[in-house]
C-alpha cells in the first residue's frame, strides 16, 4: 500500500511546485531582450527647431553598425551621417545633417540586444508642422522572414540533437551498459550528434543575415559571416563545434571499445567517461547560456550556471526516454531492455525533473515582472504554455512508473534464460524454453552461431541444415552386409566425377536458394521478436505511455525553442511604462499650452486586436483644430491598423457626431488638420479602430474642450 501511495505523492509534489514555482515572480530591473525606453526627440513630438542628432535609449547594452540608426526625411531619403555612437551604456546617438526642413521624420533602428536576439523598430518626429510622407514602415519584426524561420528550425534542431545525444548516453552509461552493443541504440546517439553538428554550420552560417539585412540572399555573404564570427554568438557556436569534436571521441569509446572490454576494466572506463562525458555537456550547455537570456540582465553569474544545470536536467530526462522507446521497440530479442535498467532510468529521471522544476522557478523569476504578465505579454502566454505540458508529460511518466513496478521479465530471470540455453546448446541438446522444447520460443545456439528457433521450424534437422550439418542422425551401426548397411563401397573414380561434375554445375542455384532461405529466416525471426514483445502485457504497456511522453517531449521542445527567441515579460512590460511614461510627459507639457491628450486601450477581438489609441488635440479650444492620433501596441510599439476613424459630439447641445477621417502619415500615426470645433463644451470623443477586415471596435471618452 505504502509503494503504491508514494509514487501518487511525489507526482503531486512534483505538480505543485511545477505550477507554484513558474509563477513566482517579482519586481527587479529589465531581464533580457533589448528594448526602446526612451528617445530624442520623443515619438510623435513636433518641435520648432530642427535637432542636431536623435538619441535612442535601449533596455540593455545593444550591438550598432553603421546602419543601425537611420534618419529618414519625408522623401525617404537618409539625413544622417551613418555612424552612431555610444553616448552611455544603454544610449546611443546619430548626428543629424544641418539645416533640415519643415515635416515629418521617420527613425529606425535595427541593433542586436546583449542576449543575441535582432530589434527592430520606428517611430516619427516632426519638426515645425507635421506632413505627409512616403516612408512606410513594415510591421515585420526582426529576425521574421524565411531567414528567420530558418533560424528558429537550426535552433530547435540543435537543442533536439543535444538532447538527444546527452541524454542517450547517459542513459546508455548509468542505466544501461549492455546497450552499448545495441546498434539502434548507437544510430540514435550518433544521429543526434549529427542533427546537432550540423544545425550549429547552419546557424553560423545564416547568422549574419538573421541579424542585419534578414534577406536569404545574404546568407553566403563572406562579410556578414565575418562579422558574425567576431560577435559573442559566433564565438559561442565556434565553440560549440569545437565541444563536438570531443563528443565525436566520446560517442566513439563508448559503442566502440566499451563492449570489448572485460568487467575490471568497464569499471574503469566508465567512471572516465562519466567525468569526461559530464564535462563535455556542461560545456555544449554552456554555449546557451553564454550568449542568450542568461548571460544578461538580472544576476548573469547565477543565471548562467543555473541555466547550465537546466539544459542537462532536460536532456538526462527527455534524452533519456527518447533512448529508452527506442530500447523497448528496437532492442533485439537476445537482448532486452530489462526491468532493472528501466527502473533507473525511473530513479534518474525523478531526480532530473526535480532540478528542472527548480532551476525553471528561479528562470521564471528573472524573465517575469509581475503577475500580469503571465497573461498581457506573449512570454507569459508562452510559458503557461511550458507549464502544462510539463505537468502533462510528468502525469504520462507516473503513468509509465506503474508500468514499470509491474514489468513482468526482470533481467534476472532472462539471464538465467540465456545460460540455460548456452549449456543446453554444448550439450547438443534443446534448451527449456526454446522453441524445440515447445515452452517459450527462444533461439538455437549452436557454436558461434545463432538461429533462430522460430526459422528452423522447431526441427533438429532444419536447424543442423541451417548451421552446416548434414542433418542424418547417428544411431547404431547395422549388420555387417545388410542391405541398408552404410559402409562405403571401394572408391568408384568415374563415379566420383560424374558427382563433382553435378556439384558444379548446381553451385550457383544452391547459393541463390541459400540467400534467399537466409532473408525468409530474418523475417521470421524478425516477426518472432515483435510477437515475442508484444506478449508480454506490461512491457507493451510501457512502450504505449513512454511513445506518449515522447510525443508531449517534442511538443514541450517546440515551445521552448519559442520561448527562448521571445521578449521576456519583465523587459516587455518596462518598455511599455517607459512609452507610457513617455506619453505622459507630453501630455503634460501639451496641457500646459492649451493642448489635449487622451490615451484609450481597446481590444477588437482578434488575435492581435489590444492595443492602446491616443488622441492629440491642439490647441483644444473651439474653431480650428490640429489632431494626431497614435495606435500602439501594449509594449509601447507602433501598431499599423487598416483604419482609424475620429468622431466628435457634444451632447448637451445636441450636436454631432461630427466625423473626421485622419489621413494615415506612417505606421501608427495619423492626422489632419483644420478639425473644427464648433462650441466649447464636454465633448465625447469616440475612435473607431480596425484592426483586421472584420474585426474593429469603438472606444470613447469626454472631455473639456474650450
Amino acid at each position: 500500500m505504502t509503494q503504491t501511495i508514494a509514487p501518487r505523492v511525489r507526482m503531486l509534489v512534483l505538480l505543485f511546485l511545477a505550477v507554484a514555482g513558474a509563477l513566482l515572480a517579482g519586481a527587479g530591473p529589465a531581464s533580457a531582450h533589448a528594448a526602446l525606453t526612451g528617445s530624442d526627440p520623443a515619438q510623435g513630438v513636433v518641435v520648432d527647431k530642427a535637432p542636431t542628432q536623435v538619441t535612442l535609449t535601449f533596455s540593455e547594452t545593444v550591438s550598432t553598425n553603421d546602419d543601425s540608426l537611420r534618419v529618414l526625411d519625408p522623401k525617404g531619403a537618409r539625413v544622417d551621417d551613418g555612424k552612431p555612437s555610444e553616448i552611455s551604456g544603454t544610449t546611443y546617438a546619430v548626428q543629424l545633417h544641418s539645416g533640415l526642413p519643415d515635416g515629418t521624420y521617420t527613425v529606425t533602428y535595427q541593433v542586436v540586444s546583449a542576449d543575441s536576439h535582432p530589434v527592430a523598430g520606428a517611430y516619427t518626429f516632426s519638426i515645425g508642422s507635421p506632413s505627409q510622407t512616403s516612408v512606410s514602415v513594415s510591421a515585420q519584426e526582426a529576425g521574421g522572414g524565411v531567414v528567420g524561420r530558418l533560424y528558429g528550425f537550426g535552433r530547435y534542431m540543435s537543442y533536439a540533437g543535444f538532447i538527444v545525444m546527452v541524454g542517450g548516453g547517459a542513459f546508455v552509461l548509468a542505466c544501461w551498459q549492455r546497450g552499448t552493443g545495441v546498434r539502434s541504440l548507437q544510430r540514435l546517439v550518433v544521429g543526434g550528434w549529427l542533427a546537432m553538428t550540423a544545425a550549429t554550420l547552419f546557424l553560423l552560417l545564416l547568422r549574419g543575415s538573421y541579424s542585419r539585412s534578414g534577406t536569404l540572399g545574404d546568407v553566403f555573404d563572406l562579410a556578414l559571416l565575418g562579422e558574425a564570427l567576431q560577435t559573442k554568438t559566433g564565438a559561442a557556436l565556434v565553440s560549440r563545434l569545437l565541444l563536438l569534436a570531443a563528443a565525436a571521441l566520446f560517442i566513439a569509446v563508448l559503442f566502440g571499445a566499451y563492449d570489448k572490454r572485460d568487467d575490471d576494466e568497464k569499471r574503469d572506463l566508465t567512471f572516465g567517461l562519466a567525468i569526461g562525458g559530464t564535462v563535455v555537456a556542461a560545456g555544449l550547455a554552456a554555449s546557451w547560456a553564454m550568449a542568450e537570456h542568461a548571460s544578461t540582465g538580472l544576476q548573469p553569474g547565477v543565471a548562467m550556471p543555473v541555466d547550465v544545470l537546466h539544459l542537462l536536467a532536460v536532456a538526462t530526462w527527455l534524452g533519456g526516454l527518447a533512448a529508452l522507446l527506442v530500447a523497448l521497440y528496437r532492442a533485439p530479442a537476445d537482448r532486452p531492455v530489462d526491468a532493472a535498467a528501466v527502473r533507473r532510468f525511473s530513479q534518474v529521471a525523478f531526480g532530473s525533473v526535480l532540478v528542472v522544476v527548480a532551476t525553471g522557478v528561479y528562470q521564471s523569476w528573472r524573465q517575469l515582472g509581475s503577475w500580469s504578465a503571465f497573461t498581457d505579454t506573449r512570454y507569459g502566454q508562452l510559458l503557461l504554455v511550458k507549464i502544462g505540458l510539463v505537468a502533462l508529460l510528468v502525469g504520462i511518466a507516473w503513468i509509465s512508473r506503474r508500468w514499470t513496478a509491474r514489468l513482468a521479465v526482470p533481467a534476472a530471470t532472462e539471464a538465467g534464460v540465456r545460460t540455460s540455453a548456452s549449456r543446453a546448446s554444448a550439450a547438443g541438446r534443446p534448451a527449456a524454453g526454446s522453441a524445440t522444447g515447445k515452452s517459450a520460443p527462444g533461439n538455437s545456439v549452436r557454436g558461434k552461431e545463432r538461429v533462430p528457433a522460430a526459422a528452423a521450424g522447431g526441427s533438429g534437422e532444419a536447424a543442423g541444415a541451417a548451421s552446416g550439418d548434414t542433418g542424418i542422425a547417428k544411431g547404431p551401426k547395422p549388420a555387417k552386409g545388410s542391405k541398408n548397411s552404410q559402409y562405403p563401397k571401394a572408391p568408384d573414380s568415374s563415379q566420383d566425377s560424374k558427382e563433382s561434375t553435378g556439384k558444379n554445375k548446381k553451385g550457383s542455384g544452391d547459393g541463390e536458394r541459400a540467400a534467399q532461405l537466409a532473408r525468409q529466416r530474418a523475417a521470421v525471426d524478425a516477426a518472432r521478436q515483435k510477437r515475442l514483445r508484444n506478449a508480454d502485457g506490461d512491457r507493451f504497456g510501457l512502450r504505449r505511455s513512454v511513445l506518449a511522453e515522447t510525443g508531449v517531449a517534442v511538443v514541450l521542445l517546440a515551445v521552448t525553442t519559442v520561448l527562448t527567441s521571445t521578449e521576456p515579460g519583465r523587459t516587455e512590460q518596462d518598455a511599455a511604462r517607459a512609452a507610457r511614461s513617455s506619453s505622459s510627459s507630453a501630455s503634460a507639457a501639451d496641457s500646459a499650452s492649451g493642448a489635449l491628450t487622451l490615451d484609450m486601450p481597446f481590444d477588437t477581438g482578434g488575435a492581435d486586436g489590444k492595443g492602446v489609441v491616443s488622441v492629440d488635440l491642439d490647441p483644444a479650444r473651439a474653431g480650428a483644430n490640429e489632431m494626431h492620433v497614435y495606435v500602439t501596441r501594449p509594449n509601447g510599439r507602433a501598431f499599423d491598423v487598416p483604419e482609424v476613424k475620429v468622431a466628435f459630439t457634444l451632447e448637451a447641445k445636441s450636436i454631432g457626431p461630427l466625423p473626421v477621417a485622419p489621413d494615415h502619415i506612417t505606421t501608427g500615426h495619423w492626422s489632419a488638420n483644420g478639425v473644427q470645433i464648433p462650441m466649447a463644451g464636454e465633448w465625447k470623443i469616440a475612435v473607431t479602430v480596425r484592426t483586421s477586415d472584420i474585426d474593429q471596435v469603438t472606444v470613447s471618452k469626454n472631455a473639456q474642450i474650450g
